[in-house]
């Protein structure tokens, strides 16, 4: 079974970086198939804690070769100061390889992201602002960069130049910002193209290749399934598909090869960013500020505090439904350690109808309220236990009960920050 997906379930920040670096001693490859430098993940290994923003977490892994897919928009200057910031701390990044047809980032997308959000006042969407957004918008509407074009200096001119021309009205007339000149893109680009050049090329023959040598390549996603452009909480969504499917439209693989969809879920829940979330808390009732603080929710890339709330059953189901998801890793249970009980989110009252599902329209999930169920807590500390055994009954208990509600096998538990605190209940490979 060597393709495997891993996909967030929830909004983002699940873990998912931990996953793969779970699996990287038994992977030969990990490909990152969607999304930007707008999340991260944070990996720890020893006493040593590594913040990836753009590139597949796989790069920590000896013996991984990296991969950024052609679903991914890259950000050039990005590439290479997380590049250069691993190799001053010895790590190998000579392995990466990026997809010929991966969109890039320009200094026009950044700009236009930035202001185009300030515009929308009150209906703010919550980008990071790093021209994530824009550049989606130019690859749908076919007037994007692509990786390969750096090595064409006569198509890169061209294709900037018909970029500009509506930007820079844009810039000026609606935005009140100074034109972008078609020469200090071009400059800028072609200023990262023979130190990519190497790592560009035919990246889908090549995971194909290895598939059919029965190695194990692990498809790493960006965000997650609530932000997916089209089953997320739309309008406030990424711009890329970031489900299972992602996987091989974003790598360039056909989806038979696809074995095993592994989703990655918090013990509670966590979100970045403007849209509904029926299950947060606020720090007025004491809950919020202390998931926050205990949990360390403080997003990798942006900084910025994460919304917080309680477990969200029906959300996992339809991450599950929508992903065909085949296991789940539970993440951060070590977390709610010292709660004397634990809400869960069953279902939403809805109008004042029980809803056991997400419903589908957007405006009834907006005014969703959680039916909780309240499960014991433990106070021993679970950071040591390797076996499933080991916890406490309350904490097995939470566990099983997460497990029958959520429709989905519990294979793997996280119960610390370290790279080995970890509970496997069943193998992912």
């Amino acid at each position: 079974m060597p393709g495997i997906v891993i996909v967030g379930v929830q909004w983002g920040d699940e873990g998912k970086g931990k996953a793969t670096d779970l699996l990287g001693d038994r992977t030969d490859w990990v490909v990152k198939f969607n999304g930007g430098n707008n999340a991260g993940h944070t990996v720890v290994i020893g006493d040593e804690k590594y913040a990836l923003h753009l590139l597949p977490s796989g790069i920590l892994s000896p013996g991984v070769t990296p991969v950024i897919g052609n679903g991914v928009v890259v950000d050039l200057e990005v590439l290479f100061e997380e590049l250069d910031a691993l190799n001053a701390r010895g790590i190998d990044t000579s392995k990466l390889k990026i997809s010929a047809n991966a969109h890039i980032i320009t200094h026009y997308h950044r700009t236009l992201d930035k202001v185009q959000e300030r515009f929308l006042g009150k209906r703010q969407i919550g980008t990071t602002g790093r021209g994530i957004g824009p550049t989606y918008a130019d690859k749908i509407n076919r007037m994007g960069i692509r990786m390969q074009d750096l090595f064409d200096e006569s198509i890169l001119r061209q294709k900037v130049e018909g970029a500009l021309d509506q930007k820079n009205h844009l810039l000026l007339k609606l935005f009140n910002r100074r034109a972008i000149t078609v020469d200090e893109v071009v400059e800028d680009l072609l200023s990262y193209a023979e130190r990519v050049r190497p790592m560009v090329g035919d990246t889908g023959l090549l995971l194909d290749r290895a598939l059919d040598r029965d190695e194990v390549v692990v498809f790493e996603g960006g965000q997650a399934t609530m932000l997916d452009v089209d089953h997320g909480t739309y309008p406030f969504v990424t711009s890329s598909t970031a489900t299972a499917a992602g996987a091989a439209s974003g790598s360039g693989v056909g989806p038979g090869r696809l074995d095993r969809i592994v989703g990655i879920v918090k013990a509670y829940t966590t979100r970045v960013g403007a849209g509904p979330f029926p299950t947060e808390l606020f720090d007025a009732d004491g809950d919020g500020n202390w998931l926050r603080t205990t949990g360390h929710e403080f997003g990798t890339t942006t900084g910025r505090d994460r919304r917080v709330g309680w477990y969200d059953a029906p959300i996992t189901r339809y991450a599950t439904r929508v992903n065909g998801i085949t296991d789940l890793v539970l993440t951060k249970l070590d977390v709610l350690t010292g709660r004397a009980t634990i809400p869960v989110c069953v279902a939403y009252d809805v109008n004042g109808e029980r809803c056991d599902e997400v419903p589908v329209s957007q405006s009834d999930f907006h005014h969703a309220k959680p039916i909780l169920e309240e499960f014991p807590g433990w106070t021993e500390d679970i950071s040591g236990c390797r076996t499933f055994e080991e916890l406490p009954q309350n904490a097995q208990d939470y566990v099983l009960a997460l497990e029958r509600i959520s429709g989905t096998r519990i294979s793997v538990i996280g119960v610390g920050p370290a790279r080995d605190a970890v509970i496997v209940r069943e193998d992912l490979v």
